[in-house]
């Protein structure tokens, strides 16, 4: 779903674009004319690996909406033979999805696609690199787990990626920086409908549609520690949007909070502030960057209601 805007760009950038669709291969030729540039691609091949993930997170099985399959690998071939002035194979690319905790199924997808890397070479193309794409997880649960980093990732498909002379290209976004960012807010109160408990914040799924979207789990705790004898009760940690869909956590152990007390939600790096809106008028918060000897900056200022209102001016 590439806008051709975006594929001109990039073709005047000099950056390796993938193709996904025979729509998106075509556009990809009328970008390379418009930039006047050979473009350098690589086919999205999907290896039909389940990620043992979120099915919204999925993006490498049969049923994704993503990449090629293979019946279709050598109509593409033959795309990129009758235009030789304007596209150049040089790869090719998986992508499995996201959050995904073993190693192996990288393993699994990267013997696939050096297989297919074959069939595309002894058809006379100069294929230099495997994308396997990223995906790797967190350990959002705080349970002390050691998951895989793009390291291990890396080892486990290294002597594949050697024995075919390739280059390999991984995108190991999440695992980097997931964890370097939180949610920091303010309790509003606490209620109860007689069956369930409610810590009632001001962030909402407005500012973090993860756990709405995905039914993704978030670590969250209070900011000031609690007495060891204060009593723990059930909660779920909702926001102000009217949505039932809008929480944080549901569920959740924790001390019974006071109003204004400081609730920190966890593993905000990735997937949190890009996926913010302003729906109910929410306005996305400032950021802060704290430094290791615990001196604060803000990097990114909170959006005030004149905001919203400039989109209108002048009209």
């Amino acid at each position: 779903g590439k806008l051709l805007e975006d594929l001109v760009l990039a073709a005047q950038e000099g950056v390796f674009v993938n193709v996904d669709s025979e729509f998106d291969l075509e556009n990809i030729v009328v970008a390379s004319r418009i930039a006047g540039k050979k473009v350098n691609v690589l086919l999205r091949i999907n290896p039909d690996v389940d990620p043992q993930v979120h099915p919204y997170v999925a993006t490498g099985n049969k049923n994704s909406k993503f990449g090629i399959r293979n019946e279709k690998l050598q109509w593409f071939l033959d795309a990129v033979k009758a235009h030789p002035n304007e596209l150049k194979l040089v790869g090719a690319h998986c992508h499995l999805g996201s959050t995904i905790t073993k190693v192996d199924i990288f393993r699994d997808a990267a013997v696939l696609m050096v297989n297919y890397i074959d069939k595309i070479r002894a058809q006379g193309f100069e294929v230099d690199y495997l994308n396997i794409g990223g995906g790797l997880g967190i350990d959002y649960y705080h349970t002390g787990a050691v998951l895989p980093k793009p390291r291990n990732l890396i080892d486990t498909v290294r002597e594949l990626v050697l024995s075919r002379n390739l280059n390999l290209i991984i995108e190991p976004g999440r695992s980097l920086i997931a964890n370097t960012c939180c949610l920091v807010n303010h309790v509003t109160g606490v209620k109860t409908n007689g069956t369930k408990n409610f810590i009632v914040i001001d962030g909402s799924m407005a500012e973090l549609i993860r756990p709405s979207l995905y039914d993704a789990y978030q670590h969250i705790e209070l900011v000031s520690p609690a007495p060891q004898d204060a009593e723990i009760s059930k909660f779920d940690v909702v926001g102000p949007v009217c949505e039932s869909a809008d929480f944080l956590g549901k569920e959740r152990e924790l001390p019974t909070p006071d109003r204004g007390a400081g609730l920190v939600v966890h593993d905000a790096g990735a997937y949190c502030m890009s996926m913010a809106s302003t729906y109910n008028l929410k306005m996305r918060p400032p950021e802060y960057w704290v430094e290791e000897d615990g001196s604060v900056s803000k990097i990114r200022h909170g959006e005030i209601f004149e905001d919203h209102m400039r989109f209108f001016e002048g009209l």
